[in-house]
């Protein structure tokens, strides 16, 4: 019998794991076999040579038991258990795991009390109201899938930007055991244009000579050290940048492929980006920014910014403790953000109206910043706590807390966090309003979308960065890689109107202090400079900003 490809065998395996989800199995072990899924998704040599060297176990997520699991799926193409459990429910049932946010028992109750067996009938029965009416289902439910079927997407290997970087690294690791003659081994694809979420799985290797692509679910380019620029320049991508550059190349007389830049049958450069770019009169354009929007036009006259790095943050705002919803006191997270290099951390836990979150009391409020003023007092200038909050935006615009309250805050994070479904007009004046309250510092995860999970809500978002371009409010780039908002493709027209950006963690654990980099990514991916990024200013510097909003609020 021929064996089964691995993206199949992953795919058999995501199979198996949403099944016995719908049967209420353990759900450690569900998430166990999705993540195992995730892996083979990202391998960086064939699954026969894997199996046969009993190396199965290496791969992140797979254990004994899921290696057994891969094993006969690999070799049969099916599994005992997997056969059993597709007795219970149709094979189209799975495509309604494709829906973000729609649970294993919901599944099963369209399935079972609606007879719903494909994405189509589940349309259907959205929009004929028959959801409605079924108990443990209804309205709300209805309505949230008319919305989310708009997002579905048939491409089931798209990681976030977190899980793609841990397979690849792993990837690198791997390749470089496997193949100790490669001087080089870096990552290409979309992960590398930062892009929020990763299906393009790359790596470029440097060796003697070049030997082609192997076959494997990741995308291994093997080069020489004369071509390894040229070659990852086209791993790299994207589609659209690398057709535009070409036409640009050829009406300079060049012909760019993936061998390097010529002229007539001469090499020009291909050994480094740098150089090939160079070759053709352009400013070096960044990894980020290859998306075939307007990026080679301004690299021509050299008016592509210098875009922000890691190590231009001095500061991290927006995060969470045990107030709130957070995992770690305030004295751990601040330890810990002091720990990682940077001079300040702004607390911001949830406000009062956040119930679901634990939102603070006003008693809750003044122990907080005693305990603020405690740890400030020992750091003796060298780190400072902020007090800031996460105010919630109500629904008519006005700040969760009265305004005397919001004056205590050295900073007041303005969000959205209910009534999601508001109509356009509405949702976008209340955000306004909320900007233009003048004790408002930082506008949070603007659209409320989540990826993969739901959409963000209707906004206009043009709109609403004028506002906080007007009020001189903060425009966030929500750094945890399930938000990833403002979307970077808003960044520009931001940038335009005169807005400034604050790159938040949203970090509710000491963990996720270090999502900062993925709001990085996403800054330069928008072609965001340091000099417009709030918390990219010195500890006196930033002192200093938020007093002169305090006085002139």
């Amino acid at each position: 019998m021929a064996k089964t490809d691995p993206r199949t065998v992953a795919s058999l395996l995501r199979e198996y794991a949403q099944r016995a989800s719908m049967r209420g199995d353990n759900p450690y072990r569900i998430k166990a076999y999705l993540r195992a899924a995730d892996s083979l998704t990202a391998l960086s040599q064939p699954l026969d040579r894997i199996i046969a060297a009993g190396a199965l176990t290496t791969i992140p997520g797979i254990g004994d038991a899921i290696a057994d699991i891969v094993t006969k799926l690999y070799q049969t193409g099916t599994h005992p258990s997997l056969e059993k459990l597709r007795e219970d429910v149709p094979a189209g049932v799975m495509e309604l795991f494709a829906i973000p946010g729609l649970r294993p028992d919901k599944i099963l109750k369209l399935h079972q009390a609606l007879g719903v067996n494909s994405l189509a009938e589940l349309e259907a029965a959205a929009r004929e109201d028959r959801i409605r009416p079924v108990k443990g289902l209804g309205a709300a439910l209805q309505t949230k899938l008319l919305q989310n079927l708009a997002i579905v997407r048939s491409g089931e290997t798209q990681l976030h930007l977190h899980k793609a970087a841990a397979l690849l690294e792993h990837a690198v690791i791997s390749v470089k055991q496997q193949h100790p003659e490669f001087s080089r081994v870096e990552i290409a694809g979309d992960f590398r244009r930062g892009c929020e979420l990763v299906s393009d799985f790359a790596l470029v290797a440097q060796a003697r000579k070049s030997t082609g692509i192997e076959d494997t679910t990741l995308r291994l380019v093997v080069t020489d050290r004369k071509h390894f620029g040229a070659r990852m320049l086209e791993a790299t991508g994207s589609a659209d940048h690398l057709e535009q550059l070409k036409t640009f190349a050829a009406d300079k007389g060049f012909t760019l492929n993936a061998d390097g830049l010529h002229r007539g049958r001469k090499l020009i450069a291909s050994a480094t980006e740098e150089e090939i770019y160079q070759a053709l009169d352009l400013q070096f354009i960044e990894p980020e920014l290859r998306e075939g929007r307007d990026e080679i036009e301004r690299a021509a006259k050299q008016k592509l910014p210098a875009l922000v790095r890691d190590e231009d943050l001095h500061g991290i705002l927006h995060s969470h403790t045990t107030a709130s919803d957070g995992t770690e006191t305030l004295e751990a997270m601040a330890e810990a953000t002091r720990k990682r290099g940077f001079e300040y951390y702004g607390v911001a836990d949830h406000s009062q109206s956040a119930h679901y979150a634990g939102g603070l009391s006003l008693q809750e409020i003044a122990e907080q910043h005693r305990e603020a003023d405690r740890l400030n007092k020992a750091y003796n200038g060298k780190f400072r706590i902020l007090k800031g909050i996460e105010a919630d935006i109500l629904a008519d615009g006005s700040l969760d807390y009265p305004n005397h309250i919001l004056e205590q805050f050295d900073f007041v994070v303005a969000s959205v966090h209910s009534r999601f479904n508001l109509p356009k007009k509405e949702q976008t004046e209340r955000i306004i309003q909320a900007i233009g309250n003048p004790r408002t510092t930082i506008i949070g995860h603007m659209t409320g979308r989540q990826l993969l999970r739901r959409p963000g809500y209707d906004l206009d978002v043009d709109k609403v960065l004028k506002a906080c371009a007007k009020h001189g409010v903060a425009v966030e780039i929500n750094a945890h890689p399930w938000r990833l908002d403002l979307d970077w493709r808003w960044h520009q027209k931001a940038l335009d109107h005169g807005c400034i950006f604050s790159i938040n963690p949203d970090a509710h654990s000491i963990r996720e202090l270090d999502h900062m980099h993925w709001g990085v990514e996403m800054a330069r991916k928008g072609g965001v400079p340091a000099k417009r990024v709030l918390n990219a200013m010195r500890l006196t510097t930033i002192l200093a900003h938020l007093a002169r909003r305090r006085q002139t609020s």
